[in-house]
């Protein structure tokens, strides 16, 4: 199978973790151990989240004396890709993948008039208290809203229309090659008169992730990060693993918009579009989610003979 796995940027530097190189090679190291049987297996295709880096690296921006002013998101977005995908490719290799690994540096085409713009709701960099929060708001002009206990900065996150390079990461998977690419949902940029312009915004990796997958014709999407599962009643005594739904559920299914919420409409949308599964779980669970095993699998509501798939 052509499977297109997304990691969740939790996934690879755990909440409360100090952001050191060495912590995040390790769990870069622990993702390419789950994931090479996989490689070995299937075509696959790897997106990553880099929401804690970039925001780490926002904040440094931002601290330095020596800039006249703060490098922007896109930018810092593009230093992300080839951090993260530099230890992925090298540690899929590492993990004994024999295919060709290849980083590919990635743009994704937004509308400058995307609502996103408007409602800043990506979630970048570490939490804080709320004082914390709203101290360094007000000092450096940050958007911020509450991520569970904790409070962290919100940017803009227009929804993708295309990947630029989705041609030659085609070409790539079709001769073979495990391709890391889409990371950070790809470097926001927009066209004006015909020239390509980064933006200040963060694309969310799971639409990203969804969007490539369907271009691809990839046949599975899983989206792995530090959860074993969609739980119902998140957050409750009573919280339950959702182990299966269609596409239908998975869209009234009530979320926080920074958490799953994301995720399952990533989910929704390719099983949707292709009538193909998509799962949610957890990233040392990846070979147990492919099989449906764990995690969550979202399926299509309704099949092309018109068969209503009941979750």
């Amino acid at each position: 199978m052509r499977i297109l796995v997304a990691l969740g940027g939790n996934a690879l530097l755990e909440r409360g973790e100090r952001p050191d190189e060495a912590v995040q090679r390790r769990h870069v190291r622990r993702a390419a151990e789950a994931l090479a049987p996989l490689a070995a297996d299937h075509e696959l295709v790897v997106c990553h989240g880099n929401g804690p880096q970039v925001g780490l690296l926002a904040l440094e921006s931002e601290a330095d004396p020596a800039l006249a002013g703060p490098y922007p998101l896109d930018v810092l977005g593009a230093e992300t890709q080839g951090m993260i995908g530099y230890w992925l490719v090298q540690e899929l290799a590492n993990a004994g993948v024999r295919r060709p690994v290849v980083g590919v540096l990635t743009q994704t085409v937004v509308d400058p008039a995307d609502p996103g713009f408007a409602a800043p709701s990506k979630f970048v960099g570490r939490g804080y208290d709320r004082g914390t929060a709203e101290d360094l708001a007000a000092r450096l002009g940050w958007r911020i809203a509450p991520d569970g206990a904790a409070w962290r900065r919100v940017v803009a996150s227009p929804q993708p229309l295309r990947v630029v390079e989705q041609g030659p990461i085609r070409q790539l998977v079709d001769g073979g090659a495990v391709v890391v690419c889409g990371g950070g949902g790809g470097v926001p940029v927009t066209v004006r008169d015909g020239r390509l312009c980064g933006v200040e915004a963060v694309v969310d990796k799971d639409a990203t992730a969804a969007l490539l997958a369907r271009e691809l014709g990839a046949d599975r999407l899983l989206l792995l990060t530090d959860v074993p599962a969609v739980l119902r009643g998140f957050g409750t005594p009573g919280a339950t693993e959702i182990r299966r739904l269609t596409d239908d559920d998975a869209a009234a299914l009530p979320l926080p918009a920074g958490s799953m919420g994301p995720k399952l409409a990533a989910c929704a949308a390719f099983a949707r579009a292709t009538g193909r599964p998509a799962a949610i779980g957890a990233l040392t669970d990846a070979a147990a989610v492919l099989a449906g095993a764990a995690g969550t699998t979202v399926v299509r509501a309704q099949d092309r003979r018109g068969r209503v798939l009941r979750p």
